[in-house]
């Protein structure tokens, strides 16, 4: 680390101001603090000095997502390999099957090592590629606004592609991320600018822009079902369709499963088809212990969206519709499946684009929570629900920070007049 130290004080008047590179500072630090802490320090009595940093809250957010990008990897090949193994189906062509198969592994999903590595053969090149696109966003804009590139986008890097389908091609992730970071975030201002969760952001424009790529049933299973007739019978594990969508459309499903239920804790382990880094509940528990005991993740956020789906899932339990199966979804189904689990962790605690007041935390989750149910009940052509509940919250955050901050000025003001 010395070496490395002497050769960026060796370079370092290149950058700073007046140097033949000062245009390109930007990179430069952000090169430098990624190995080291500033050496600059305040002085005098007036300054707050803590431990915690931007820097610090975003690297501790990447350790929590440590176990849905490890799910990621292993369920996308477990789904592939138990597809190819019961139903018939083939390989994906292309360089993934082949890179697998020079490997020497075999299209078995028993096979944990074999699933770990299809799943990041699938996994490894669509973060790459959007974690190049939206990085080389963020450099260019710091470069032209003459700021520091800002370790925000680090965890925009991981997020996006967590909610992503294992055959997205890999244009379209470019594509997404791009419109992320630049809507979603650099036309407010960039990192703590933004009203919007630039991940989702980029997210929602991929599914309302290309619905195929990202919906339906061909998606989820990176296997190839083009050699599976049309008299073939999909067993439950290995359908194509997310269990949230089996839930929406099929009824005679929802009579055969039961909490605590095989189906019930292979959804709670992520064992299911759905997005690569969204279908664990467990992964996504871990998680949030982290965020929650580091202080980097709101309870109070996580706790209103439970509270909301919980009020909202046995509100509307109990309403009987021969047309609607989703109205006999209970809680503890709805908190399993699709990205619920995903979103109250990471999406819904975003610090910037949600409420900052301690009661406003509470109502923006609950808030969530309510809408979530509502969208995938009342409106079950859209299951999930999850992702547009948290970006209309965002939207609505200013908002009510605002009155819970007016409150507390006339309550202070009132105290001191007494």
């Amino acid at each position: 680390m010395k070496f490395i130290r002497k050769q960026h004080d060796m370079v370092a008047p290149l950058f700073e101001k007046g140097g033949k590179l000062e245009k390109l500072y930007p990179l430069w630090e952000a090169h430098d603090t990624a190995f080291f802490t500033p050496g600059e320090t305040t002085h005098g009595s007036t300054h707050v000095r803590d431990a915690i940093d931007l820097k610090r809250m975003m690297v501790t957010v990447v350790v929590a997502l440590i176990p849905c990008v490890f799910m990621a990897f292993y369920n996308t090949g477990y789904q592939a390999n138990l597809a190819i193994e019961v139903n018939g189906a083939s390989a994906i062509e292309g360089w993934q099957a082949s890179l697998f198969a020079a490997l020497g592994f075999a299209h078995v999903h028993t096979d944990h090592i074999a699933n770990i590595v299809y799943g990041a053969i699938h996994f490894i090149p669509i973060f790459a590629v959007g974690f190049a696109t939206g990085g080389a966003i963020e450099v260019l804009f710091a470069v032209t606004r003459g700021h520091e590139v800002n370790e925000g986008f680090l965890v925009t890097g991981f997020l996006f592609p967590l909610t992503l389908p294992a055959t997205i091609p890999l244009w379209q992730v470019a594509l997404g991320m791009a419109f992320g970071v630049l809507v979603g975030k650099e036309l407010f201002g960039g990192t703590g600018m933004n009203v919007l969760n630039p991940a989702l952001t980029g997210r929602a424009f991929l599914f309302f822009a290309y619905p195929a790529q990202i919906s339906g049933d061909s998606p989820w299973i990176a296997a190839d079902f083009s050699n599976v007739t049309a008299t073939s019978t999909l067993p439950d594990a290995v359908s194509g369709a997310t269990w949230l969508g089996k839930a929406a459309t099929d009824s005679a499903w929802l009579d055969t499963v039961t909490v605590g239920g095989k189906e019930w804790m292979d959804a709670f382990w992520g064992l299911v088809p759905g997005s690569m880094g969204e279908t664990s509940f467990a992964a996504c528990l871990l998680g949030a212990l982290i965020l929650v005991a580091t202080g980097v993740g709101s309870w109070r956020t996580m706790l209103g969206v439970a509270l909301g789906t919980f009020l909202t899932a046995a509100l509307l339990h109990g309403v009987e519709s021969d047309t609607n199966q989703m109205f006999a979804v209970p809680f503890a189904w709805h908190i399993v499946l699709g990205g619920w689990a995903f979103g109250l962790v990471f999406m819904a605690t975003d610090p910037v684009s949600s409420a900052f007041t301690e009661t406003g935390k509470l109502i923006y989750g609950f808030l969530i929570g309510l809408m979530v149910v509502l969208v995938r009940v009342i409106n079950p052509a859209y299951p999930e629900g999850m992702m547009l509940a948290i970006l209309f919250m965002n939207m609505f955050a200013p908002f009510i920070d605002h009155f819970f901050v007016k409150a507390n000025i006339k309550r202070r003001l009132a105290r001191d007049a007494a």
